[in-house]
């Protein structure tokens, strides 16, 4: 990258931070690239796709615990929020107005934003079109799994202040898409092989769109899983196709979909902010099991000879001092990667699709055995085989080491991690899952809710005003205020399509009671 291109490229990286997230300011974002920029080179079309794929989980560090740590992290138990001046917050079911706004506000406008430009620029079409739907897709199904139904189909002029898809529309709406951009970008590589015209501008895989191929199949499979609840058939007809079709799905660790940065959010979260721990659920897992990927995931807790304890979600934190004790993340600053799909979670999604009777290519055993061995891999860890065969761990009580205020409990399951056909199988299929996912916090919460696995500790204080949250686990999160008041029609409409008021509680279609 030359020198003036680059100070283009950091100019435009640190508007994106600052970029304003008023819906009414969509079309005149001033941080956007310019007409003039639109270049032959594709210097302007690259920025565009950067915004984008800044915005699939968001990067920024107050966008990210905003949007991430503090929703997918905390309800998929892998870290719990430490700052004792939060006394509302999702953990509790009672974040504030503020927080309410932050994951829509910062994703949909920033998404849409770059899409509409580079929909205008493509025509539509093209495999440059069939990145950005990939890339919206990829953003939007998390937020769907976050809320509910959000506004998409009827996305199609310059405003995102429009009707809002049913759930079950939209991800039939959200399949049908991404077959079209499996297809157009399939045809690509086929036609051009070895071609990488967007090298420079892709922060996944350098502009390799074959592994973008293989990563839209992994997402149509983990797409499909979510529904199986709901649309069993279908479920099955998208699995399939995903994992047959000729380029396939990530198997291998440099096929892993991984977003370069320019600083880690989490080790941000974790060390400069202290805002978060690691979460008792996870950590007393690992413990129970002689996990060797714990010194991996966490740094250790300063407590006196008793180096894992996490912290629990759920509480009210006494003081931040208090809570900085427990074990952290361990992430560090030199770690400028953010992980979007590993090959561990893949291998862990066609076991459970072997479980469930589909042709996945291989036994439920052979896969989960292999997500064990690609977890270690990831990690560079010897002994996958001798963890894959250990019939009488089981994951530990937890123990509170802080005498003031324990928060100490029982174990939830006593699950083991040897495969065996009797009847537990999708428990374990999803513990050793939500282990290797790390640290994809949403993705984690999204199939807790859709399993009911792992299972966690309760939450200690509810402030959500519904029982059914008391045993830990949000269903959704209430839409953000603003919407109320940009787009109230549309929002009273969407309530509608709920079936249940705007509240953590109430179920998503894909996941009915059982």
């Amino acid at each position: 990258m030359n020198f003036k291109l680059g100070i283009r490229l950091l100019a435009f990286a640190a508007a994106l931070c600052m970029a304003a997230c008023d819906f009414e300011d969509i079309n005149h974002n001033p941080h956007e690239p310019t007409d003039k920029d639109l270049e032959p080179d594709y210097y302007g079309t690259g920025l565009l796709f950067m915004q984008m794929q800044n915005y699939v989980i968001p990067v920024e560090k107050n966008q990210y615990q905003l949007c991430e740590n503090l929703i997918g992290d905390t309800f998929g138990r892998y870290m719990a929020p430490t700052n004792d001046g939060w006394k509302q917050n999702h953990a509790t079911f009672n974040a504030s107005l503020a927080w309410l706004n932050s994951a829509f506000n910062n994703v949909l406008p920033n998404i849409y934003s770059a899409w509409f430009k580079l929909r205008a620029l493509t025509g539509g079409k093209g495999e440059q079109f069939a990145w950005a739907q990939l890339l919206r897709i990829a953003a939007m199904h998390r937020m769907t799994d976050k809320y509910g139904p959000i506004p998409y189909s009827e996305v199609t002029g310059n405003s995102i202040a429009v009707a809002y898809d049913p759930q079950d529309q939209l991800y039939k709406r959200l399949f049908d898409d991404l077959d079209d951009v499996i297809d157009e970008l399939t045809n690509f590589v086929q036609s051009n092989p070895g071609l990488k015209p967007m090298e420079r501008y892709d922060l996944v895989y350098a502009g390799d769109y074959a592994k973008w191929v293989k990563f839209a199949n992994s997402l149509k499979l983990r797409m499909a899983m979510r529904i199986v609840n709901v649309e069993p058939g279908y479920a099955q007809q998208k699995a399939e196709q995903a994992v047959s079709h000729p380029l396939g799905v990530i198997e291998t660790q440099d096929e892993s979909a991984y977003i370069s940065l320019k600083q880690n959010p989490i080790y941000v979260c974790w060390n400069p902010y202290s805002d978060t721990r690691a979460a008792a659920d996870i950590v007393s897992y690992m413990k129970g099991y002689n996990d060797p990927r714990m010194e991996k995931y966490f740094t250790a807790s300063t407590f006196k000879g008793n180096p894992w304890v996490g912290l629990r979600s759920g509480i009210t934190v006494p003081k931040k001092d208090w809570a900085l004790a427990y074990a952290a993340p361990n992430f560090p600053a030199s770690d400028l990667s953010l992980m979007w799909m590993n090959a561990a979670e893949v291998s862990f999604l066609r076991a459970e699709g072997a479980w469930r009777g589909w042709a996945m290519g291989g036994t439920p055993e052979f896969f989960y055995k292999q997500g064990i061995e690609r977890s270690f891999e990831q990690y560079g860890l010897s002994g996958a085989d001798d963890y894959a065969n250990d019939s009488t761990l089981k994951p530990a009580d937890y123990a509170d080491p802080n005498k003031d205020y324990s928060y100490s409990i029982k174990a939830r399951t006593d699950v083991t991690i040897k495969w065996a056909e009797d009847g537990r199988e999708l428990e374990r299929i999803m513990t050793q899952k939500w282990i290797a996912i790390y640290p994809l916090g949403q993705e984690a919460w999204s199939e807790q809710r859709r399993t009911g696995y792992p299972r966690f500790f309760p939450v200690v204080v509810n402030n959500g005003g519904d029982n059914a949250l008391s045993e830990g686990l949000a269903r959704r999160i209430p839409y953000p205020p603003a919407e109320q008041e940009h787009n109230g029609d549309n929002y009273d409409a969407a309530v509608g399509l709920l079936h249940g008021p705007d509240d953590y509680a109430t179920r998503l279609w894909w996941n009915p009671e059982q």
